[in-house]
């Protein structure tokens, strides 16, 4: 992904690489400083954290975060949603051999 170390991509030009499209895939993931989206088909996962410093990197992850969240939006109202989605299933326990015993 092209990003500088202030976890922001340069103001002009689309990198193909940094392509995000919210609900498109179960693989791709969009980051911003330390606050990374998870694309689902069904749900988008928001983790980590963000800080915004009054500098112009603080203002660079601040447009990234708001053309991520914009996208988000437009992606949802283009849709016919269902009041809700069902919630994951937690995966079942499964029992692995003690490496100790």
């Amino acid at each position: 992904m092209a990003q500088d170390r202030h976890g922001s991509r340069p103001e002009h030009g689309d990198d193909v690489q940094d392509r995000f499209e919210p609900f498109a895939d179960d693989a791709t993931v969009r980051s911003v400083g330390a606050l990374s989206f998870e694309n689902g088909t069904d749900r988008i996962a928001v983790h980590g954290s963000l800080d915004l410093t009054r500098d112009k990197a603080g203002l660079a992850q601040a447009r990234r975060l708001r053309e991520t969240l914009a996208a988000i939006v437009k992606a949802l109202e283009a849709g016919d949603l269902p009041e809700a989605v069902a919630d994951m299933p937690d995966a079942a326990p499964t029992a692995v051999r003690n490496p100790f015993a």
